[in-house]
């Protein structure tokens, strides 16, 4: 049986206005059905004498909260009062003050991550601040445990720095003041599923990150940051926002992990800087930069004879290289449009193409930077099978079959590109024909590379280096007598694949 999803409403900043946040809570819950919790991030309390008497009738139980409610601590020096003890207790009935940083886990496996206050800018801390000692004496404990994946929501009254990086921009807030480096430490190490943060008097919803390198580390869930404006702002502003969670530790992994359409990467990462990338060191196998092929002239390296004593270390796995520039395709990328972004697995995601040759024109890309399908890695090429073989059954289910060839001409990122067409439109031979009657008007000579041959496994001299641009077919058409799995594209070398056939330059 299912697990049934919590359904749960976070507040902004209330600043004393509890009579008025209740009467909505009541409203939301005669309209979408009850919830079973209330968190509220930012200043709770007020320091007006209004304020004040208002939580004398929930203090002394003439009023009470409709749902239980947890509440974060003092940000400000007028409202320490209100919290009697550090730790967290019952304020009132349904109202509970969780305390200034702990982690408090419900019944039903829910795990709830919070820190109070601001941080603070002087030493001693005064008691409506936290310290970066209080920061790791909170995540020190998760994180060093093995088993510790992440929490299911974090509550912060302070933003975290710089938590519109790789994301869209706040509009109402100054970036340059807003935020602190200790919760952003802190987000990025506990990987809350949901961070809530109120006090800048904006209401902003983050764009999705994921909380793992792509092709560097297993893959994790992603977090939201959802921050809320105060209650009495007058410009309508989002300060309540409901939602269900299903806790992290009932749910399916494969579905924890899954990635939204516009997840980003994560904004607490530093990237490294242009000056301090590593240029991999050249294998036997690598090429010149000023050369598509291999020059066969020139002398080859020996091979060094392992002696006793030598200490030889096992090679490590290529990791794709970085782009140079801009990329458009690669998935982190600014340039990335993703509005046509239609589904992101592990390794390799589906894209609706820009400029389509006709309907339903879609792209399979790796994630990672690429150039070639020659340089993919087992892992990435068993993803990619797997979406052309989903595609093709929905093709096919259409009456249709696709035309796959893989593009790279002013491009340095891997593009397979399926078109659908008619299942009686052409065949092989038609395609073959056409492609030698244009050959032999530009006077190019074809030569048919062998059947059921792979691209890795022809000699060097006689198939694309990562350099030249070039297409390579996965075409399956009815009436396929050969190996279509050849490229196209005309290099710096005059040499280019096509469909199947090796094509040079006879000039």
């Amino acid at each position: 049986m299912a697990e049934k999803p919590l359904k749960v409403l976070v507040c902004g900043d209330v600043e004393g206005n509890l009579t008025a946040l209740f009467n909505r809570v009541r409203t939301v819950q005669k309209k979408s059905g009850d919830f079973e919790l209330l968190l509220c991030v930012g200043s709770f309390f007020g320091s007006t004498p209004e304020a004040e008497a208002e939580w004398e009738d929930y203090k002394a139980g003439r009023r009470k909260a409709p749902i239980p409610t947890c509440i974060l601590g003092a940000n400000n020096e007028k409202t320490i009062k209100y919290f009697p003890d550090v730790d967290g207790c019952e304020l009132a009935e349904n109202i509970t003050y969780l305390g200034r940083k702990g982690v408090f886990t419900g019944a039903s496996g829910l795990q709830l991550a919070y820190l109070s206050g601001v941080e603070s800018q002087q030493q001693p801390a005064p008691a409506y601040c936290f310290t970066i000692k209080d920061v790791k004496s909170l995540m020190t404990p998760l994180v060093s445990n093995s088993k510790f994946r992440g929490v299911d929501i974090l509550l912060t009254s302070q933003w975290p720095k710089g938590v519109w990086h790789y994301g869209n921009n706040p509009v109402e807030v100054d970036t340059k003041t807003c935020g602190s480096t200790a919760i952003a430490d802190l987000a990025m190490n506990l990987k809350p599923r949901y961070h809530f943060s109120g006090f800048e008097g904006a209401h902003y919803e983050r764009l999705p990150y994921r909380n793992h390198a792509v092709l560097q580390e297993t893959a994790q869930h992603t977090t939201r940051f959802i921050s809320l404006a105060n209650i009495s702002n007058t410009s309508k502003k989002k300060y309540l926002y409901a939602f269900s969670i299903i806790p992290m530790s009932s749910m399916d992994p494969a579905e924890l992990v899954k990635q939204p359409q516009d997840v980003t990467e994560n904004p607490y990462r530093k990237p490294v800087k242009e000056g301090e990338r590593k240029r991999p060191a050249p294998s036997e196998e690598d090429e010149p930069a000023t050369q598509f092929f291999y020059d066969l002239s020139r002398p080859q390296p020996k091979k060094r004879n392992l002696r006793d004593g030598d200490h030889h270390q096992p090679k490590q796995p290529k990791k794709p290289p970085q782009p140079a520039g801009p990329c458009w395709f690669c998935l982190a990328s600014p340039e990335v449009e993703k509005h046509l972004v239609v589904s992101i697995g592990s390794h390799c995601y589906l894209a609706i193409a820009k400029g389509s040759l006709i309907s339903n024109h879609v792209l399979i890309l790796p994630i990672g930077h690429y150039q070639s399908v020659v340089d993919l890695s087992s892992e990435v090429v068993a993803e990619l099978e797997k979406y052309k073989s989903a595609l093709k059954k929905f093709f096919k289910s259409k009456g249709k079959r696709c035309v796959m060839f893989e593009r790279n001409y002013r491009s340095q990122h891997l593009q397979l590109q399926m078109v659908p067409v008619p299942v009686d439109c052409c065949t092989t031979e038609d395609i073959k024909d056409a492609f030698i009657e244009q050959a032999q008007e530009q006077q190019i000579e074809l030569l048919e590379i062998p059947e059921r041959s792979d691209l890795k496994q022809l000699p060097r001299c006689l198939r694309p280096s990562p350099g030249p641009p070039y297409t390579q077919d996965y075409s399956e058409l009815p009436g396929a007598s050969m190996n279509l799995k050849g490229v196209l594209g005309l290099g710096a070398s005059n040499c280019f694949w096509c469909w199947g056939l090796y094509v040079r330059n006879s000039s």
